[in-house]
């Protein structure tokens, strides 16, 4: 926030000191028909500030660290079906079980 505020810090030196400025620092104080008054002062010190807000702020970014948070790994994606070994043979047993309900005792007609 300081940086964003030091052009304000020059324009108030420069409206405190206005006079001195005119008188002393400005540079076309022996051309009085130009109505300078200092503006070229102030804007020559605004200039140099911005150049030097600027350097700052590349030498910042060009120091910052760079943190990598993701690292790409090499993936590979097969879509063929994995063979299974097996160390021992795998034997699967059935067994069939036949099962009959008594039905011709159930369904037989009524005796008369």
């Amino acid at each position: 926030m300081l940086p964003t505020l030091s052009p304000w810090g020059t324009i108030a030196y420069f409206k405190l000191n206005r006079e001195y400025i005119a008188r002393v620092l400005c540079e076309n104080r022996k051309r009085p028909d130009l109505h300078c008054d200092g503006k070229c002062y102030l804007a020559k010190k605004l200039k140099q500030q911005k150049e030097k807000q600027d350097k700052e702020t590349s030498e910042k970014v060009h120091n910052t660290p760079v943190i990598q948070l993701f690292t790409p790994q090499p993936y590979s994606y097969s879509f063929e079906p994995e063979t299974v070994e097996f160390r021992e043979p795998v034997r699967f047993f059935h067994q069939l079980l036949f099962y009959s309900a008594p039905v011709g005792k159930l369904l037989r007609p009524p005796r008369r």
